[in-house]
């Protein structure tokens, strides 16, 4: 009979230091799991196997529901419009071509903004990966400022992102103002990203009852929730600007072309691409942190043993 044997999960004391997180006490993975012991480990319970599920389940079903609100029913129409929601559905990369073409308040449509709005978004996005792995490097010396650099990583291409919501939300009023039906949702979406980011650096409530929460409840558990449903009202809000608004933005905003919206994702995804190869290179490369992992690890091999 076959059997298949569960990967050991071990306590904090028992794993290295960079892998500690605050609060969560046990049902740490081994550092150097395999591709099989990962798999393997998302079906047994530990600290990371809800993470896993709350992010791979309501990836594929916002996916679907965005490719059937994108298309209309469900089936593939040659809408131009739809292009930067295709984009997202191909290579999920964020928001910007989204509230490019269909966000954006009326007075700044063909303005500077909305001409470089997509193009600043990507290199964004080259900001947010550089400091997010480099964040990394510093998680021993100095974890505050890995903290910091993680955090804004993430709230910087955010705030930018979302410059044309805020607009329409907090200073567009009169004829020219978008009002529609989408701004409830987009209300909603704004109010869950904030407590997303609030779970995200408080670490509450692990951090008020170490080792209560270490399988379930945890922050970055409920973060994830938060972000899925964020991005629920989001997705509802942006289709409906996109219902709403396809004959006025047909008329007045510069139409998408397929060679233009892919050749910014492909620049886009394959620049990020070299950075985390640059970046994990130098990671092999750097002689204290392989003294640190192979003497940390030690430890860890010690414990298994026993």
């Amino acid at each position: 009979m076959l059997t298949i044997k569960l990967p050991q999960i071990f306590r904090i004391h028992q794993v290295p230091r960079i892998f500690w997180e605050d609060g969560i006490i046990s049902g740490y993975r081994h550092p150097k799991s395999s591709a099989l012991d990962c798999i393997l480990s998302s079906f047994q319970m530990n600290n990371e196997t809800i993470n896993i599920w709350t992010h791979f389940l309501p990836t594929w079903g916002l996916l679907l529901a965005l490719f059937q609100g994108s298309t209309g029913t469900g089936t593939v129409e040659n809408h131009v419009e739809s292009l930067p929601l295709t984009a997202c559905v191909c290579l999920f990369i964020g928001c910007a071509f989204t509230y490019g073409a269909y966000t954006m308040p009326d007075r700044w449509v063909n303005g500077p903004l909305h001409h470089y709005f997509v193009p600043v978004a990507a290199f964004n996005s080259f900001v947010c990966t550089s400091l997010s792995c480099y964040s990394r490097f510093l998680e021993l010396e100095c974890p505050p400022l890995s903290k910091i650099l993680r955090t804004v990583a993430f709230v910087y291409p955010f705030i930018f992102d979302n410059i044309p919501l805020f607009y329409r939300l907090f200073f567009c009023f009169g004829e020219d103002c978008p009002w529609n039906d989408a701004i409830a949702g987009y209300s909603y979406h704004l109010f869950f990203a904030l407590l997303t980011g609030f779970l995200f650096a408080s670490h509450l409530p692990e951090r008020l009852a170490p080792g209560r929460f270490d399988y379930i409840g945890h922050s970055h558990q409920l973060f994830h929730i938060c972000a899925v449903v964020g991005t629920h009202f989001q997705l509802e809000a942006v289709l409906c600007d996109l219902h709403l608004r396809r004959d006025w933005l047909s008329t007045h905003a510069p139409a998408s072309t397929f060679t233009h919206t892919f050749a910014t994702l492909s620049t886009a995804l394959l620049g990020n691409l070299v950075l985390i190869a640059f970046f994990t290179v130098t990671l092999f490369r750097s002689s204290v942190s392989t003294t640190i992992l192979q003497s940390t690890l030690s430890e860890v091999e010690r414990h298994k043993d026993k």
